[in-house]
């Protein structure tokens, strides 16, 4: 099964949609890397996240070398999302992001990535969350005053899960 890395950005926004449980319906193994949980995601939503399945992963030595060369260069990146980048990057697994300097940096890597709105249509061509929910978990997430994602693909989508 395929694993992908996320960063929390993706999280906190399915969380926003109340679709972060349906998340684990999906046919892929989803991690994180251990500084960013222990910083962001622990206590009860981390606690949550291991139960519904979420990995949580070390960094070996040479993806914390690769991810502390990235934080110095790349200083708009936490840390938290160049150990996420350096876990994907090194594994060869897509990344979850929906930071635009983590994401600029995986396609100049070429390290795969998607973002929320790809897990919405997995969701949806999996027949996982029937479109009624879905629609109503993007218009919560994209009315959010923090929400980043872009609005033509948005409004096409909650037009779908619309019919």
């Amino acid at each position: 099964m395929a694993v992908l890395v996320s960063d929390t950005s993706v999280i906190i926004d399915l969380e926003r949609g109340t679709l972060l449980d349906d998340l684990f319906r999906l046919p892929f193994e989803f991690a994180v890397p251990d500084l960013l949980f222990r910083r962001e995601l622990a206590g009860a939503l981390g606690d949550r996240l291991i139960a519904l399945g979420l990995r949580v992963e070390e960094l070996t030595s040479v993806e914390l070398t690769r991810a502390t060369t990235v934080r110095r260069e790349r200083k708009e990146l936490s840390t938290p999302d160049t150990f996420a980048f350096a876990i994907a990057e090194g594994r060869q697994w897509p990344l979850l992001t929906g930071d635009g300097g983590l994401r600029r940096l995986a396609a100049e890597c070429q390290v795969a990535f998607h973002g929320v709105l790809w897990i919405c249509d997995q969701l949806e061509t999996g027949s996982h969350v029937p479109r009624p929910r879905l629609h109503a978990g993007l218009t919560a997430l994209s009315s959010h005053p923090r929400c980043r994602l872009p609005a033509a693909e948005v409004r096409q989508r909650l037009d779908r899960y619309a019919e």
